[in-house]
């Protein structure tokens, strides 16, 4: 399920700083990233199961692994994870609105940290 007009998206800044941000709000980027993307996750383990927050980015012109980017965030989406497959995202799935307001919390806080330091 996609979050729309989050007001994240588009957003361009920079990789350490977001790294940063994120992570103050519960996102983490981990192993999840090449030179050119980046994936910050939320997980939630409730009792519907398990489900990630993830917030995507990518550079035009910077590396990634040389922290040397800013990056241009796309639009969250929260998803289910299934094992081993991974995680869905898709129309079919059941969000518990729990959880949907608890995304949107964390989004709303994000979009306030980064409006400090947006490029």
């Amino acid at each position: 399920m996609y979050f729309e007009n989050t007001g994240i998206e588009n957003t361009v800044i920079d990789l350490n700083l977001l790294d940063d941000l994120m992570k103050k709000n519960g996102l983490i980027r981990a192993g999840q990233w090449d030179y050119e993307r980046v994936t910050y996750d939320k997980k939630y383990e409730i009792k519907e199961g398990t489900f990630y927050l993830r917030v995507f980015g990518f550079t035009k012109d910077g590396d990634v692994g040389a922290h040397e980017a800013n990056i241009t965030l796309l639009k969250p989406v929260v998803g289910k994870h299934y094992y081993p497959h991974g995680v869905e995202y898709g129309e079919n799935e059941v969000f518990p609105n729990h959880l949907v307001k608890s995304c949107e919390q964390v989004l709303t806080a994000l979009k306030k940290d980064l409006n400090a330091f947006e490029i």
